[in-house]
């Protein structure tokens, strides 16, 4: 449960907060699993609930497939002001695989569990704020509320991949849909990090690293296990992974990166050293959490693959990089990729994104972070940069900038970050309730 000062609440907002703990486990409850390249659960059924419940509100919404069962739901919810721009609230509905058998509950469960949590994959990325964004928009359309612009919502498919079935499609093929929208919010940003004397830190996403998908190959003799294999392709591909996974990449410090150390500083009351980023990330415990990753660029192996037999030297190895780099730094980082995998290594793009990046110092920042001094007078907002990625990059690439805000007021004792992706993923119900009012509050502002 979270400790310290009483949060401030509305009235307003009381029944999309009642409700909103029974829309997460019912979405956890759809077994959306992504497992990559092409092989998912289809979102078909999860996407119909969500425009059923949309539907049941008066957003008139639509369900578009990218292919059988990858579906994606569209809503444009007409504003007060036609003149006014409109604004864009996305998130994606399918998830990542979970084994039942390392869970303390059955990961599909959406269970309501004793200590106050929702429990399941997907409660935290994202379906629990899927169910905040669903909570706040039924609840205003119930009374009658509505933004200034037009407010579009995209409930999406495969963000876990590539996004080639959800928000690349919707983007490419559904683009009336997003006209006049110049920003957004979605996922990753917003949650509190406890900094020790009644301090809660929280950060906004502004930007996010550029995505660098590689397959390496390396090509060789085939030839017997027995005999001399000079040209092994193997042992290349090993010796190129290797060196990949062992170089020290240097701290490059973007614009964004150094917003979020100042903003760190000021909200710590403390120095931090620039020249020792290391050091400073271990010294500062969570918050030290919120750069460690995006102070430098990243290149790490994954997946291997070679051979089909023991006896058998292959002619072909294979292996798959996630390479992540810094805004400004491509050029770079793919001269460095180069170097380390030698002249007998290729490397083709299995995915490639340019790194997004939203205004800190704008109106949208401005009423992000009032929203959430409204609800907790102990928050200290400020800019962050995400070490991963998002459908931000695709909504990037038709003009539309995106802020990572997904508003969770968290105790010390729950692992955030490591419920991404982790075992035992969940969200405490109050930390849902906390956010629909803070949603609430900042779609007042639009």
């Amino acid at each position: 449960m979270v400790t310290g000062p009483r949060v401030r609440e509305r009235d307003r907002p009381a029944a999309a907060g009642d409700e909103v703990a029974r829309l997460c486990a019912d979405l956890i409850r759809f077994e959306t699993v992504n497992r990559g390249e092409g092989d998912a659960d289809p979102e078909r059924p999860a996407a119909e609930h969500v425009a059923a419940l949309l539907d049941e509100a008066g957003a008139d919404p639509v369900v578009v497939e990218s292919a059988p069962g990858r579906a994606n739901v569209l809503a444009r919810i007409p504003g007060t002001d036609p003149s006014a721009p409109a604004f864009l609230m996305h998130g994606h509905l399918d998830v990542v695989p979970a084994d039942p058998a390392e869970w303390s509950v059955h990961p599909f469960s959406g269970e309501i569990a004793g200590d106050g949590c929702v429990w399941g994959r997907g409660a935290v990325d994202m379906k629990g704020t899927l169910a905040m964004t669903l909570a706040v928009v039924r609840q205003r359309l119930r009374e009658g509320r509505r933004t200034r612009g037009d407010l579009v919502l995209a409930f999406l498919a495969d963000e876990e991949c590539t996004g080639d079935y959800g928000s690349r499609y919707v983007a490419r093929e559904h683009r009336d849909f997003f006209t006049g929208c110049t920003e957004a919010v979605s996922e990753s940003g917003g949650f509190s990090v406890a900094a020790g004397g009644g301090r809660r830190i929280y950060p906004i996403a502004t930007g996010e690293r550029g995505t660098m998908w590689m397959k390496l190959t390396a090509r060789g003799k085939a030839g017997h296990g027995s005999k001399p294999a000079p040209a092994n392709a193997v042992a290349e591909i090993a010796h190129a992974v290797s060196r990949l996974a062992s170089h020290e990449w240097p701290v490059r410090l973007t614009p964004g990166v150094r917003a979020l150390l100042d903003g760190l500083a000021e909200a710590l009351g403390t120095a931090i050293d620039h020249d020792r980023l290391d050091e400073e990330a271990r010294r500062l415990g969570a918050p030290g959490r919120l750069f460690e990753a995006t102070i430098r660029n990243s290149a790490n192996p994954t997946r291997l693959d070679a051979g089909y037999k023991i006896n058998v030297v292959p002619g072909t190895a294979y292996a798959q990089v996630d390479g992540r780099y810094l805004p400004g730094t491509g050029e770079e980082f793919l001269a460095t990729v180069d170097r380390l995998l030698g002249p007998k290594v290729t490397r083709e793009f299995v995915n490639y994104e340019e790194a997004p990046a939203a205004d800190p110092a704008g109106p949208t920042f401005a009423a992000l972070a009032a929203a959430l001094r409204a609800e907790d007078p102990g928050a200290h907002p400020v800019p962050y940069v995400m070490g991963g990625g998002t459908d931000a990059k695709s909504f990037n690439r038709i003009g539309i900038s995106s802020f990572g805000f997904a508003p969770l007021l968290l105790g010390p004792e729950l692992d955030y970050f490591g419920m991404f992706h982790g075992v035992d993923e969940r969200v405490p119900v109050e930390a849902l309730r906390f956010g629909t009012r803070v949603l609430d509050r900042f779609l007042d502002s639009r």
